[in-house]
């Protein structure tokens, strides 16, 4: 038994990961400032006597006893991280130095939560962990996709200065229940739109292609990462499985039985032609490789977003927002 920080842990992918280590049998501190992060992702763990719940923000510092650290704090969807692009990049620079500091003072293994973004509109493709990447320093994306950059540098270097057991992750896309419907992402958009009969609004000409990983495959890739003792990575962890935007669209309709027509818009600036990960690292050194595919994914999770549409989530999330 563990007791294990997970940074972000009231975020989608940080719920699962909370969920899974404690049916593992671990102790399990969940630190969230609820920027994106949800309390209704983790009330079904409260009461658990293994699981403790922090408000607070990492670009603080934070002063806690644990023996390994995932962090997943950071804002993952363009509309979340460009509602506060310094926010979001002190969370990916000062955020990192805190839980870094945490980490090296604690003596615990930290891995960070990197993304398939650090490889920018990337020339190689599949991208390979050695692509250095093809990235818009000063473009409407950098906020996220250099802070993961320095975020990675930071580990190496506490790494390489003091010894720190890191371990780096590079998340590709990733989807399943608890994505927040409206953090503008391809699949929330795409599931949201059909559920409501409103046209799927696919960018550019929708041949750009992406690769859907989904949550339960992941989290399963992550801890491997983490309780592996060999390699510090980076290790890409996504699903190779290749999707245009228009294929992507026709699995959405198929699954939630749609008749929803797609509606063609401008193309966003600095976005990725193509992104799919090589994960021959990770078949290799962790043994990992997705087992759920797209329409068997898309099938668990259209529930979800039919259940949020049901109790009034839409008009809940414009009260909030102010609309």
């Amino acid at each position: 038994m563990h007791t294990i920080l997970v940074t972000g842990g009231a975020g989608f992918l940080g719920s699962h990961l909370c969920e899974r280590l404690l049916e593992r049998g671990d102790n399990v501190i969940c630190l969230d400032n609820f920027f994106t992060g949800r309390k209704e992702n983790i009330l079904h763990l409260i009461g658990n006597p293994r699981f403790e719940v922090v408000r607070h923000d990492i670009v603080h510092p934070v002063f806690l006893e644990c023996d390994q650290i995932y962090n997943l704090a950071c804002p993952a969807s363009p509309v979340a991280y460009q509602y506060n692009p310094i926010k979001t990049i002190k969370t990916s620079t000062v955020g990192m130095v805190n839980v870094l500091g945490l980490a090296k003072r604690c003596h615990a293994r930290i891995l960070q939560a990197s993304t398939s973004e650090v490889y920018g509109d990337p020339t190689v493709h599949p991208q390979t962990e050695d692509y250095w990447g093809h990235v818009n320093p000063i473009g409407p994306r950098s906020c996220y996709d250099e802070g993961k950059r320095v975020a990675e540098s930071l580990c190496m270097n506490y790494h390489l200065s003091h010894k720190l057991d890191v371990r780096i992750i590079r998340i590709f896309n990733t989807y399943g229940p608890r994505m927040d419907p409206n953090d503008g992402r391809v699949i929330s958009n795409f599931i949201t739109q059909a559920l409501k009969g409103e046209p799927l609004t696919v960018y550019g000409d929708g041949q750009q292609t992406r690769s859907f990983c989904y949550c339960d495959d992941l989290i399963r890739g992550m801890m491997a990462m983490m309780d592996q003792d060999h390699d510090i990575g980076p290790v890409n962890l996504g699903n190779p499985g290749e999707y245009t935007m228009l294929q992507l669209a026709q699995e959405v309709l198929n699954a939630t039985g749609s008749k929803a027509p797609i509606e063609h818009v401008s193309l966003p600036k600095d976005d990725p032609k193509q992104r799919c990960p090589d994960i021959t690292r990770a078949k290799n050194l962790l043994n990992w490789s997705p087992t759920v595919d797209l329409p068997t994914g898309l099938s668990n999770t259209v529930p979800y977003y039919r259940e949020w549409l049901k109790q009034g989530g839409e008009r809940r999330a414009k009260h909030r927002s102010g609309e």
